[in-house]
């Protein structure tokens, strides 16, 4: 964690991602402009967490278990001129019973981080927290065809196991008590502009400066993998948002 932490320090964000389809993705619960309590989780810097205050009325929790993160959050919704509309709240979402009441929130957010407690996991662990009739907004890594190549399917299934195809995450929504409002696919340019390109500054500054930091040369070498498969394979798989409405 060390190593993702120093080389994913002040970025923008900590995956895959986008303003526009934060708020194409909001749109679709269509509660644009509505007076909500909102949770996000996992938030990282908070890039998303910033432009969904901007976007509704009411108040936004960011949770996330790095201060760093929150604290590089708070920052921009000063700037924003919203920091009064986020609370930042430094915590696991592995306890979120220790931190919030059931049904308290009208919408969850999550994008980039559902996957750290697993895809069904996460819908189910949220729930709860969630008033009847309320939404649930994430990003997941999800496969767009059934037989990827194998280069592929070998390196995530080695990295994320529990990667499914869009169907069946979203029969996994059905199947623990969410209606599928839409979903899709996340433009190929929100991997690079926020995420890749700055992670790839990073990764060559610390090749310069520490060039015999042998841990921290090993995981600059996955990680500059990774875009490379991404670059090789982007019509394999993608970030998908799945928004979702919990049933009655």
């Amino acid at each position: 964690m060390e190593n993702i932490f120093k080389v994913h320090r002040d970025m923008p964000r900590q995956g895959p991602g986008d303003n526009e389809s934060t708020r194409r993705a909001l749109d679709l619960t269509g509660l644009s402009g509505k007076s909500l309590k909102v949770l996000d989780i996992g938030c990282g810097p908070g890039m998303q967490t910033v432009e969904l205050a901007k976007s509704i009325e009411g108040r936004i929790t960011a949770l996330d278990f790095h201060k760093k993160y929150l604290e590089e959050l708070s920052g921009s919704a000063e700037r924003e001129g919203i920091g009064e509309r986020i609370e930042t709240l430094e915590g696991s979402m592995f306890e979120l019973e220790k931190y919030f009441k059931r049904e308290e929130f009208d919408l969850i957010w999550s994008e980039g981080a559902i996957y750290i407690m697993g895809f069904e996991r996460g819908l189910k662990d949220v729930k709860p927290f969630l008033k009847s009739g309320g939404y649930l907004a994430v990003t997941e890594i999800t496969w767009l065809e059934d037989n990827p190549p194998k280069e592929i399917r070998e390196f995530w299934d080695t990295n994320y196991p529990q990667m499914g195809t869009v169907k069946s995450n979203e029969d996994i929504a059905i199947e623990n008590g969410y209606e599928v409002i839409d979903t899709f696919i996340l433009p190929e340019n929100s991997w690079w502009e926020n995420y890749y390109n700055p992670l790839k500054e990073r990764c060559e500054f610390f090749k310069r400066e520490e060039p015999t930091n042998s841990d921290l040369m090993e995981f600059i070498k996955e990680t500059e993998l990774e875009m490379e498969l991404f670059k090789k394979y982007s019509s394999s798989y993608n970030y998908v948002f799945y928004v979702m409405k919990k049933s009655n």
